[in-house]
């Protein structure tokens, strides 16, 4: 009996590749930079597995290039890069990697909001271009963390996993948004579920862990901004296009806050000339929450298990559209 052919559109960890290798005739992409949308479809054109990225856009198009495509194990927790619905009327079962990352991510928001709040990023530029010339009284001056009031958008694993960090390590008062009041928020942190326009005009950081969707993309912009405090840190590991990126430069320009961390932007990569890396308060990570060797580890596993769960015709452990399993291709 032939083994299945998978293409992996990145080299992802070993504790995954080898395990999928084990099954399946596996065709890696060697390059550090993802596939074109053209050679992606030339790859999986006869593919019953996919290991995609988010920089990889699964279309209906793909879908139609791939008649024997059968899973789609995407190695992330998001999956806007995949069009679910078409892969759903196509048979092919999608999966995604959630749950791990929640630990790196909070850590990730944590040391954003620090080295922000803190000017790490331009005093330590100072200190490497010679400009540290004594101890200043009035040198590179931050703001305060401890019994401040935290904004956390998206109450989810991951802002809970970073305002347990800052309740419990620096006192912070909790305020949040989500769909539905947390009562394992407002238990656990004493945590508040507010309105938007309240968290904006109450905290002292703000950090985003929203989805993105049709109802929070541009969700940040200058009115946002306008409504946050001067000396209000911002942070960002969620999604770019939350974000209004000309808005955020402009208030970071003018003083409207004070600082921004971002994670996440867009595009990705941003480009090295882009406003924002010339911004001395705003702190720029290229994309690395979940970039621990056990979270990466972790993911490429689960990765593995979706990806042999849909080859072996299984349920997938992380299935993000189980209703395909009406019409999952044979």
């Amino acid at each position: 009996m032939s083994r299945p052919k998978v293409f992996v559109a990145r080299r992802i960890p070993d504790e995954g590749l080898n395990r999928i290798a084990a099954a399946a005739d596996v065709d890696v992409w060697p390059d550090r930079l993802p596939p074109s949308s053209d050679v992606l479809r030339e790859r999986v054109a006869d593919c019953e597995g996919l290991v995609s990225l988010l920089t990889d856009r699964v279309s209906a198009a793909l879908l139609a290039a791939a008649p024997r495509l059968r899973v789609v194990s995407n190695f992330a927790v998001g999956f806007n890069n995949v069009d679910v619905p078409a892969c759903t009327a196509h048979g092919v079962c999608v999966g995604n990697t959630p749950g791990v990352l929640t630990d790196a991510t909070a850590d990730i928001a944590v040391t954003l909001l620090l080295a922000a709040t803190r000017r790490l990023g331009e005093c330590t530029t100072d200190a490497k271009q010679g400009r540290w010339l004594t101890w200043e009284p009035l040198g590179w001056l931050g703001q305060d963390l401890a019994g401040r009031t935290l904004g956390i958008v998206g109450m989810g694993r991951i802002g809970f996993a970073t305002a347990k960090r800052l309740h419990h390590g620096w006192g912070m008062k909790v305020l949040y948004t989500a769909r539905t009041p947390k009562p394992d928020a407002d238990r656990k942190l004493g945590a508040q579920h507010v309105e938007l326009n309240t968290l904006l005009a109450e905290s002292d950081f703000v950090s985003v862990h929203a989805d993105l969707n049709q109802t929070t993309k541009g969700l940040f912009g200058a009115e946002q901004f306008r409504r946050m405090k001067p000396s209000a840190v911002f942070v960002n590991t969620s999604r770019g296009p939350l974000v209004d990126q000309p808005a955020l430069a402009a208030a970071l320009r003018a003083g409207t806050i004070f600082a921004a961390g971002l994670d996440v932007t867009e595009p990705e990569p941003l480009p090295a000339d882009h406003e924002l890396f010339t911004l001395p308060n705003c702190v720029i990570a290229p994309h690395v929450a979940s970039a621990t060797v056990g979270t990466r580890d972790a993911m490429a596993r689960l990765c593995a298990e979706n990806l042999l769960a849909g080859l072996r015709g299984d349920p997938l452990p992380h299935w993000v559209n189980p209703e395909a399993a009406g019409n999952r291709r044979a």
